[in-house]
């Protein structure tokens, strides 16, 4: 036993002289490294370097080489041979520079040069995609293309069609008749008033049904000119207005021989739908698709009253509003974001909501009843039926003293009172007489 227990204790002694040999030995190897500079690491004392020694098993997994007495750290080739530049404080710890985007925006000359190319970048987009608006001459900034604004109207329209299939007037009855002859008044005079030679379709109608021809005239005695003929009242304050017609006179003293943007009208084909529907509205989509509800015909019962809705209409698609709507959303959306980071969200939404959209919206509504004045009067309509026009709306619709704030259409008697005195109706008078005695103007838009 005692000379097992002899043996036992020898080839422990054995063992553990032969670890600390080998250690040793690949502590001297891995101390041997080469820098890059072609000086050895190994030395006979090791030197200290802010609380670690250069052959601590951390340099050793990491492969890092450092030389004293500079300011510079060597990083391990596999690392990309990348260098970081630091300081040394009074306490002997080293603060290493920052890398990324903070390094660039610390120097000058990389913010100079993100600023003149975000600045070029800026001022080619905005300035390339700014349009005139016909007759207002107002500038306004589109981002979304023609060709892409038509396609989308095209498919809102097909979607119309099939969520009111089975409701859509057949092409003879007398109501789509009577609104696809008047519309198709409308469009001969806003051809005259571009007076331009645009390459357009024949007005036809969307029903499935087989289309009808008619060459006679839409335009039906004046009787309604002489019934009710009594003025608008024009008495209200100035100080109560929010919306008023100087932006439209200044716009066209500011921009006078400027040329309005027509080219998203060329080859349009202009359809006309009629839908069943006890709902008092009428719109026209990007593209030419004009669509009446018959609503809306059982309130108004004259040519000229709906032709003043359908001129309207038509003035959306003449001023792009749909494509200005979709660009202003997106930067009202831009700027939410950005205000969420320091508002409550719900706040910026409302505050969004009162002082960003609804006054755009109205804005473009006041716009279109402009453009639709002088359109009805050049296609034969007497444009002073327009203001009880949109009086009668209001009643139908129901007006408040609030909608001229909290609503995207003005109220009825605030549009009433406006056309009844704007400029605009002046020249609406010019061309409706112009237009009565067979000699048309031209160019009333441009």
């Amino acid at each position: 036993m005692e000379t097992c227990r002899k043996a036992k204790l020898a080839i422990g002694a054995f063992r553990s002289l032969a670890s600390k040999v080998i250690s040793r030995r690949s502590v001297q190897e891995s101390t041997s490294r080469i820098r890059p500079n072609g000086s050895s690491l190994s030395s006979p004392t090791p030197s200290k370097f802010s609380g670690f020694y250069p052959n601590s098993s951390v340099s050793q997994r990491l492969g890092l080489g450092f030389q004293m007495g500079a300011k510079r750290l060597h990083l391990n080739p596999f690392f990309g041979d990348g260098k970081r530049f630091y300081h040394v404080d009074r306490h002997q710890v080293y603060h290493f520079k920052p890398r990324g985007p903070r390094r660039w925006f610390q120097n000058p000359r990389s913010i100079l040069i993100i600023f003149l190319v975000g600045s070029g970048v800026f001022i080619t987009v905005y300035f390339g995609n700014l349009e005139s608006v016909p007759y207002t001459k107002r500038k306004h900034f589109v981002i979304l293309s023609k060709s892409m604004e038509r396609k989308i109207g095209e498919n809102q329209f097909e979607q119309m069609k099939a969520a009111f299939k089975g409701k859509m007037l057949p092409a003879i009855h007398p109501d789509s008749v009577r609104v696809r002859l008047i519309a198709k008044d409308i469009i001969e005079a806003l051809q005259r008033g571009l007076r331009r030679e645009q390459v357009w379709s024949d007005l036809g109608y969307a029903s499935s049904d087989s289309y009808i021809t008619h060459e006679g005239s839409a335009h039906e005695t004046l009787r309604a000119l002489t019934e009710t003929e009594g003025k608008v009242e024009t008495r209200w304050h100035k100080e109560d207005e929010i919306l008023d017609d100087n932006w439209v006179e200044q716009s066209r003293k500011k921009e006078r021989g400027a040329r309005a943007q027509t080219s998203h009208l060329d080859g349009l084909n202009w359809e006309v739908l009629v839908v069943n529907e006890p709902v008092v509205n009428a719109f026209c989509l990007p593209g030419g698709k004009i669509v009446v509800f018959t609503g809306l015909l059982d309130h108004f019962k004259t040519d000229a009253e709906i032709a003043t809705i359908i001129g309207h209409e038509v003035g959306h698609a003449v001023a792009r509003h749909a494509a200005e709507g979709i660009t202003k959303n997106l930067w009202f959306a831009i700027l939410q974001l950005i205000l969420y980071q320091f508002v409550m969200p719900d706040v910026v939404n409302t505050m969004s909501t009162l002082f960003l959209r609804l006054p755009f919206s109205r804005r473009m509504e006041i716009e279109a009843d402009y453009i639709g004045l002088l359109l009805m009067a050049s296609a034969g309509y007497d444009p002073r039926v327009a203001p009880r026009v949109y009086e009668k709306l209001g009643k139908v619709t129901g007006d408040s003293a609030l909608r001229d704030y909290l609503s995207t259409h003005p109220s009825g008697r605030k549009r009433s009172q406006l056309l009844a005195q704007a400029q605009v109706m002046e020249e609406a008078l010019t061309i409706y007489r112009e237009s009565m005695s067979g000699r048309g103007i031209e160019g009333f838009f441009l």
